[in-house]
């Protein structure tokens, strides 16, 4: 297999926004002479900032379809990123724009099959080692070093292994080949790939410091590693526990690529899981954040300031990546508040765009305060009967429609009261206010003689003798959802909901360029350990079950509720779907449970459309559960079981085994 040489061109990557001399905030490599990288500490800490700038995490410079770090001018996306995110390939969200809509999933995730970070990592292992050997560098600082460049290591491994199983283990530099045959590794088995990313990690674990460095808080520490193995490791544990869910055949199942692991070896990954996470809880610097709110308002207030304003003093963050304004240092900022505000407010800048929609599937989610110990759902109630599984294919060709059916409300927020504050604060509703404006996403409208209008613009006389709107407005800046459905001009919600969470207050919609986005992005906290530990008690048996109802019930009791639920796998999955929406999990624990092919099989995913009633005196909301435009027009989602493994890249070259079914 080639690999390919490290060039010393690569601009480094400001990661964190620390003092002038934090550790990541070094000169760009073309600066540097090849000479004084590879023999000073100075030159090896501007190759170990090139590193970090490597990472995979899928953060909010991730394009799923194009890849990671996607600032101006980087990247495959030609600079552009056009608001994408892992929330829109599963049910938390439907993100439209011009040619930005596909109904296979599993076709807009990039492949990251990263063997030139590989290469880099494995060399600056070589660098760290001479440089040692000769006195160059002390013991402390290569130990630090030698332990961030097996992290590293083993995040781009991980981010492999979940996508393609198997893969090439290569731990040294190959030398360059006077035949390519030289060079070429077979793929290891899925088993022994989990089990290499594991034991970088323990290395990572073991020569990784405990806090944070004084020239450097943006770089890894040992909690950050313990963090990463905790998600590893249920990662892995699921797909040995469920890869029979999805059952492939073909070469690389018979040489055990893909597959091919034991329900002991699930429950030795749930263990590993379980002990990762422990040693994170048991450190009383990490709490979760605010954690015993006085009411519902200020845990909804906690909740949304987490993310807006988060940063290491947070002692729910474990990990995280700052951003300093794109508009006045290239390549810095992204983009979330360019593309995902909601489109009433992008009228006040002249370029904003607003493609979010969050699917009624992820509302339904939430539960309400009624707190009776069960933590169930409580799908927003439409119908009069109750019967909150009527959904209508198409609203604009349906027959026999009846306005009585329907609850009345007089006002299109009333739906919401009482819900689970999480969802307030994550998801822009029907009614709700952001920065002043009230967002209204009216999308349709009964007139007095019981006939509809939906999707269309127009108007019709109310029985107070008043005027109406389909969209509540006259105006296209007056409404947020539905508007020019299909064409290239929808730039609206097409659920009937919006984003909330991550959209910053701070800043006017008139001083966000493409990349003004500043606030932080939260990769590891508190609550996912919570939640990784309770899934792998509730696996496997495994564990203290009491402490893992005790993490469920602590993250619920932060937003409010005040009873507690018993702890059980549907529990701890509904409850990581709430507690961690739009954070980039959804997708993965779809994927790692082998839930992805029977959750998406033709499937349409819903939009809520409220409705000004013109058949009652006086007008009052009504609210229809329909198939989302876009699902709908191209007759679902559907995720085949090969896309479980993405299909491995130049086999005629490298001559690897393929994945089932490419």
């Amino acid at each position: 297999m080639r690999k390919g040489l490290i060039y010393i061109t690569i601009t480094a990557f400001l990661l964190g926004l620390g003092s002038c001399q934090d550790f990541l905030e070094l000169d760009p490599l073309n600066k540097v002479s090849a000479e004084n990288l590879l023999a000073t500490p100075a030159g090896v800490k501007t190759l170990m900032a090139t590193l970090y700038n490597r990472m995979p995490m899928e953060d909010f410079s991730f394009i799923p379809a194009n890849g990671f770090n996607q600032h101006p001018g980087v990247g495959a996306a030609g600079g552009q990123d056009g608001g994408w995110s892992l929330a829109a390939m599963s049910d938390e969200a439907i993100i439209w724009g011009p040619n930005n809509y596909n109904s296979s999933p599993a076709s807009n995730i990039v492949g990251n099959w990263d063997y030139t970070g590989i290469r880099y990592i494995n060399r600056f292992l070589e660098i760290i080692d001479d440089l040692k050997a000769k006195g160059d560098l002390a013991d402390a600082d290569y130990k630090q070093l030698y332990g961030e460049a097996y992290f590293l290591r083993a995040w781009t491994y991980f981010s492999m292994v979940k996508r393609y199983g198997g893969v090439p283990i290569i731990k040294v530099v190959q030398p360059l080949p006077t035949d390519i045959a030289d060079v070429m590794v077979p793929r290891s088995t899925e088993k022994q790939t989990w089990d290499f990313v594991i034991s970088d990690l323990d290395v990572a674990i073991d020569n990784l410091p405990d806090a944070k460095p004084s020239n450097g808080e943006y770089r890894v520490t040992k909690w950050v590693a313990l963090a990463l193995k905790s998600r590893v490791t249920l990662h892995a544990a699921s797909v040995a526990k469920f890869w029979s869910k999805a059952p492939l055949t073909g070469d690389a199942v018979d040489a055990g690529l893909v597959g091919g692991m034991t329900t002991t070896d699930a429950n030795a990954y749930y263990q590993l899981c379980i002990d990762a996470s422990k040693q994170i809880m048991d450190n009383t610097t990490f709490s979760l954040y605010k954690p015993n709110p006085a009411n519902k308002a200020e845990a909804a207030k906690n909740y949304q300031d987490m993310f807006e304003s988060a940063s290491l003093s947070n002692p729910e963050v474990i990990y995280l990546k700052s951003y300093i304004d794109g508009n006045a240092a290239s390549g810095q900022g992204h983009v979330t508040d360019y593309w995902f505000y909601p489109k009433q407010l992008t009228f006040q800048s002249s370029y904003m765009s607003s493609r979010w929609g969050t699917t009624l599937d992820a509302v339904d989610l939430y539960e309400d305060y009624t707190d009776n110990g069960t933590g169930a759902s409580v799908p927003i109630r439409t119908r009069i009967d109750g019967v909150e599984n009527y959904v209508i294919p198409n609203p604009k060709t349906m027959t026999g429609f009846n306005a009585a059916n329907y609850v009345h409300y007089d006002n299109q927020l009333q739906p919401f009261v009482n819900k689970d504050v999480r969802l307030t604060a994550s998801v822009l509703l029907p009614g709700s206010t952001f920065k002043g404006t009230l967002i209204n996403m009216q999308g349709g409208m009964v007139r007095q003689n019981g006939s509809l209008v939906v999707y269309t613009d127009g108007n019709a006389p109310g029985p107070d003798g008043n005027t109406y709107y389909t969209f509540g407005s006259n105006n296209i800046s007056g409404y947020s959802a539905f508007g020019a459905l299909g064409t290239a001009q929808d730039n609206y919600s097409s659920t009937g909901f919006a984003l909330r969470k991550f959209l910053q207050d701070t800043k006017q919609p008139t001083s966000l360029g493409l990349y003004g986005s500043t606030q932080p992005w939260i990769e590891m906290r508190l609550a996912e350990i919570y939640l990784n530990y309770a899934e792998a008690v509730a696996e496997s048996g495994l564990g203290d079950a009491a402490l893992a109802a005790t993490c469920l019930n602590a993250i619920r009791k932060r937003v409010a509720h005040t009873d507690n639920i018993p702890l059980s796998v549907a529990n701890v999955l509904r409850e990581r779907r709430v507690e961690m929406i739009f954070e980039n999990c959804r997708y993965w624990d779809l994927i790692r449970r082998r839930d992805y092919h029977t959750r998406f099989n033709a499937t349409r995913r819903f939009s809520l459309i409220p409705m000004i009633d013109l058949t009652v005196n006086p007008p009052k909301y009504i609210f229809m559960r329909v198939h989302n435009y876009y699902d709908d027009r191209s007759a679902g989602l559907t995720f085949t079981e090969r896309s479980y493994y993405l299909s491995i890249p130049d086999v005629a070259g490298n001559k690897l085994i393929q994945n089932p079914q490419y």
